[in-house]
């Protein structure tokens, strides 16, 4: 096992790289680019970081320079050949060959597309432009770049010893979570905690102790090269970014509204079984499913990703028992700013009453709350989204009105296209 306090302390390279592989990312985002790929190659998109907790002035804790030095990095890795075969040859959920040999030839020659960084007063401006399937590919290395360059920032200057201490807290956090949730007889869960990890190093130990803690209860990473590297299931389906994306495309009210089916229309095209998982809440959970075809209610399970999370299970139930199905036969996926507490108390309301299972993110992979001097350790929401593509504004609206995202003429437009009322801000605490 790596001493971290002890990388940590010893940073004596040019540059000690953060993300070094491409596979340094979140499986769905392998699925994304596959269906992209086949279904629309050519749009142009533009991405860019979003500081959602703009009390934490990353510009002035990170030298411009280190952010370059990351990303140019990144930019000049390529798929290793090891690598390669394991997406070729592994069986991900039950299935072989799930990366077609096209896609797999792509992404073997794949260079990262050039950024553009630009200090803005106390923040960075970070951007990504070019063809979809390789501009998607920055989001996550992008993310993590710039939460562990937050994180040396605050660790540079402490001693060898303060270092063992803050780890050996911090670890001892994390183990007393996993002893209180190995209690929960059924429970299934998995590591979701990439894009705002404290650290690669730090994420690996977390999964390490997921795995002796929770034997068959943790059932898997969202992160590819861990899951190789540890021999456990990579995890992940879907996100907001398919709907965002071929919503700003449409050319209509009416091809708006349909978009997010077509999204799941083509995604039913390439998958089965466990990866038929609808996430529902890009533009509000209950408009979605009042308006969804039949054959939706078809699907596997449901992602809850923001709003109450009791609030939206309760209404999957009563979704899929309106469209005659058995809700104890489907899956609920809770993966909206998971701890234990809400853990526990999301299994206890529907364990029974449904397949339950958790994508746990940031405050398993970052959560050193109250170890460092004025809490600067702590968490914050930093995000990478699809913000345009050909030219057109993409939109978001969540079940939580503060994670909304988009023009302010476009989110009036789209709430009343998808019948979207009154909703509750819930805070965002990642």
């Amino acid at each position: 096992m790596n001493d971290i306090a002890s990388r940590v302390y010893n940073h004596n390279w040019k540059i000690d790289p953060i993300v070094r592989s491409l596979i340094d990312t979140d499986f769905y985002k392998l699925l994304m680019a596959q269906s992209v790929l086949g279904n629309k190659p050519d749009t142009r998109v533009t991405f860019s970081i979003i500081n959602r907790s703009s009390a934490v002035p990353l510009a002035r804790l990170i030298d411009e320079s280190e952010v370059r030095d990351q990303l140019d990095h990144i930019r000049s890795l390529s798929l290793a050949r090891g690598e390669s075969t394991w997406l070729r040859g592994n069986m991900f959920y039950g299935k072989r060959s799930m990366f077609q040999p096209d896609f797999m030839e792509w992404f073997e020659a794949l260079k990262l597309p050039p950024y553009e960084l630009e200090r803005k007063g106390d923040q960075y401006e970070l951007t990504f432009e070019g063809p979809w399937p390789a501009v998607m590919m920055w989001e996550i290395p992008a993310l993590a770049v710039l939460m562990e360059l937050h994180s040396r920032a605050v660790l540079r200057g402490m001693g060898r010893f303060e270092l063992q201490i803050l780890y050996a807290r911090a670890m001892t956090k994390v183990w007393e979570k996993v002893e209180r949730l190995r209690k929960l007889e059924d429970l299934r869960i998995a590591d979701f905690g990439t894009r705002r990890r404290h650290s690669y190093l730090w994420q690996d130990w977390c999964v390490q102790a997921m795995m002796e803690g929770l034997g068959d209860k943790f059932i898997g990473t969202s992160n590819c090269l861990i899951a190789m590297k540890r021999d456990v299931e990579a995890i992940g389906t879907n996100a907001h970014e398919l709907p965002m994306v071929y919503s700003a495309l449409a050319d209509s009210d009416e091809a708006l509204s349909r978009a997010p089916y077509k999204v799941l229309q083509d995604w039913q095209e390439e998958h089965d079984g466990n990866l038929l998982i609808i996430l529902p809440d890009t533009y509000g959970t209950s408009g979605f499913l009042k308006r969804a075809p039949d054959w939706l209610a078809t699907w596997t399970g449901i992602r809850v990703d923001s709003g109450d999370p009791i609030e939206a299970g309760e209404t999957a139930i009563a979704w899929w028992k309106s469209r005659g199905q058995d809700p104890t036969k489907k899956l609920l996926i809770f993966s909206d700013g998971l701890d234990t507490d809400k853990i526990i108390d999301l299994y206890h309301r529907f364990h029974g009453r449904v397949r339950v299972s958790f994508g746990w993110g940031t405050l398993l992979t970052n959560d050193f709350r109250g170890l460092a001097h004025d809490d600067r350790l702590a968490p914050f929401s930093l995000v990478c989204k699809a913000v345009s593509a050909e030219g057109r504004p993409t939109v978001k609206l969540s079940d939580n009105p503060r994670k909304a995202m988009g023009p302010a003429g476009e989110i009036e437009r789209y709430k009343k296209i998808f019948d979207v009322g009154v909703q509750k801000e819930i805070e965002v605490v990642v």
